[in-house]
């Protein structure tokens, strides 16, 4: 059955009779207010003091920012309500924490920084694990697009997972809320899904992980949403960076290394581009512990204990930033952003240290979404003579 042709929009401006374009209100989308389509962006600024006032006034779409006195540092804000708390069936094997939030696994006080090596069959449950995690990764990724909100990624990761007999990590672990940590423009890490409609321009790290067979696979990657993030010198940068600097540190993985190199070649690269590597959150051990020992600082000069050895099975996944290093975590105690409100980007691959130097779990296929891009150049200018 067909579909009708969709019927022609009106422009919002006062008094203006031309067929609206696909611009829309910015700060409606936000909010979820929809079809605020306008004809140019001349006749939405000539508009806009009036405009704005439907932003205050809107309130059957039921969105709202819980924390409205809190010290943002950037634009973005959190789009509430949260949607329901997603069931995973009793059929698929839940980690210790899925019930109450708290993780029993790997709490002992004795030899609490011991660093397992997993044998053969370890470590074919940590690849088969991983490739499901990349597949789902893949799946959510292929779904970024301006319009889509955050929670509707969720939901895709979510059934993906559950689709693979898979447990989505992130779930209920220490009461996060969500299958997925997605994390917008400058959100360093944890971001929770919620109403916000991505839009171009933004830039949204996807970070997944998996708990199948007893075992977690985890790994993330920070997209472009449109094409307006892909012509931003600075979004580029960030993304790229980060991107290179977890590829550097990779290099290194192999038995012998020290874990606090990593963060001296991870810092140098992000220097060298005029970015900073954010401190606070670092790599960890992941087998069927979701976060073990031993942990991976990605700054210089860190004071890391161990060295890797053959069947170890960690994560890199360094953090860069635009501006300053330092962050600041909401009120829900999980998003944290950068101090400046400034962009940042993150990569991080599950990593298995062989014999004779190390296998990325998590790799990319030839056809996953995403990857690399060159910066942009500047359109050429013209002096306006004839």
């Amino acid at each position: 059955m067909a579909d009708e042709p969709p019927t022609k929009r009106k422009c919002l401006g006062a008094d203006c009779e031309n067929d609206a374009s696909s611009l829309q209100c910015p700060k409606c989308l936000t909010l979820g207010i929809k079809d605020s389509f306008f004809c140019s962006q001349e006749c939405f600024k000539k508009n806009w003091a009036t405009h704005k006032n439907l932003h205050k006034t809107e309130t059957k779409t039921g969105f709202y920012n819980p924390f409205p006195k809190f010290n943002f540092t950037g634009p973005l804000r959190p789009v509430y309500p949260l949607s329901p708390r997603r069931e995973v069936p009793k059929s698929i094997p839940h980690p210790d924490y899925a019930e109450d939030g708290i993780p029993k696994s790997g709490r002992s006080l004795v030899r609490t920084n011991k660093i397992t090596q997993l044998d053969a069959k370890g470590q074919e449950a940590m690849r088969k694990v991983c490739r499901l995690a990349r597949e789902v990764l893949d799946i959510a990724a292929a779904a970024i697009r301006p319009g889509i909100t955050t929670d509707e990624i969720d939901k895709i990761v979510h059934e993906a997972c559950i689709e693979r007999n898979a447990y989505p990590s992130p779930l209920n672990y220490n009461h996060f809320p969500k299958s997925v940590c997605t994390s917008v423009n400058e959100v360093i890490c944890h971001g929770i899904p919620d109403q916000r409609v991505l839009l171009d321009g933004d830039i949204i790290n996807l970070d997944v992980t998996l708990y199948h067979e007893g075992y977690h696979g985890d790994l993330n990657e920070t997209y472009y949403v449109g094409d307006r993030a892909k012509a931003d010198p600075d979004s580029v940068r960030v993304v790229e960076t980060a991107r290179e600097c977890l590829e550097e540190a990779i290099k290194l993985v192999k038995p012998g290394t020290l874990f606090r190199e990593f963060g001296n070649v991870i810092e140098a690269h992000a220097k060298s581009r005029g970015c900073s590597v954010i401190r606070t959150y670092v790599g960890h051990g992941i087998n069927t512990i979701f976060h073990c020992p031993p942990n991976i600082p990605h700054y210089a000069k860190n004071k890391a204990v161990g060295e890797c050895k053959p069947g170890m099975t960690f994560t890199i996944e360094p953090m860069i930033a635009l501006g300053k290093y330092r962050d600041v975590t909401w009120p829900d105690n999980w998003t944290s952003t950068t101090i400046d409100g400034k962009r940042t980007a993150q990569f991080e691959h599950t990593l298995l240290v062989t014999e004779t130097g190390v296998e990325v779990l998590t790799a990319r296929k030839a056809d996953s979404p995403g990857g690399p891009i060159p910066m942009p150049t500047p359109a050429a200018e013209t002096n306006g003579s004839s």
